[in-house]
């Protein structure tokens, strides 16, 4: 059954139009003395305001200056090496590792393509001063392909026993399982799919600012190159 849509009527006759002005003199009343109220505290405590207006502007030009550093960064990057999606599509397996090898580098990394028979799930291996080791494991697929969790198992098993990785990270031109996604995400197997690869490859972005990871401390031997 449809619902009647209730509609406000005029007021009709002396009274009601009387008592609807009461109510609008009343209102307005009422907005009078909230804003008398709001400028007397802002009198009172404007030295507060006035910090707190400081403040903000401090932070918005803060906010500004590393915004305008990041894209002046990014331009850099992209300045270095820029691949398209479909150039990425066109690649073979080996040029796709050598080409994620190459972004690596193009972010800071030191880095080397490792990638071959019995490579136990590591396709390039990459080292940074301050974020550590990295194992990617690159999957080149036909697009609209998806890569399951299997691979995520594999990386998981491999990446710091037998590589000694503080990151492992799966990168594909396709896209990934709904259960690989979330496999990796609860067990810290990083995922870069179709959409990620484009920021990265594309756009500029630096790997570790899309995965978002984190500075470690440094170990002993943590500075070795990875070539």
């Amino acid at each position: 059954m449809a619902r009647t849509r209730r509609r406000l009527r005029r007021p009709r006759g002396t009274t009601e139009v009387l008592a609807a002005t009461a109510v609008v003199l009343a209102a307005l009343v009422w907005l009078a003395h909230a804003v008398e109220a709001a400028v007397q505290a802002a009198a009172r405590n404007w030295p507060v305001l006035a910090v707190l207006a400081g403040m903000a502007a401090v932070a918005a030009m803060a906010w500004w200056a590393r915004r305008r550093d990041a894209d002046r960064v990014r331009a850099e990057r992209l300045a270095t090496m820029r691949l398209s999606l479909a150039g990425i599509d066109a690649l073979g397996d080996q040029e796709f590792e050598f080409a994620l090898r190459d972004l690596l580098i193009r972010d800071g990394w030191s880095a080397r393509k490792v990638g071959q028979q019995g490579d136990q799930a590591a396709d390039v291996i990459g080292q940074h001063r301050t974020l550590g080791r990295i194992v990617l494991q690159a999957k080149h697929t036909k697009v609209g392909a998806k890569v399951g969790s299997q691979v995520m198992y594999q990386v998981k098993g491999t990446a710091g026993p037998a590589h000694g990785a503080d990151i492992a990270v799966v990168v594909t031109n396709g896209s990934f399982t709904r259960d690989a996604k979330a496999w990796g995400d609860k067990h810290a197997v990083h995922w870069v799919d179709r959409d990620r690869l484009r920021l990265w490859a594309e756009h500029g972005l630096a790997l570790h600012d899309l995965l978002r990871l984190p500075a470690r401390p440094l170990r002993r031997g943590s500075g070795r190159p990875a070539a």
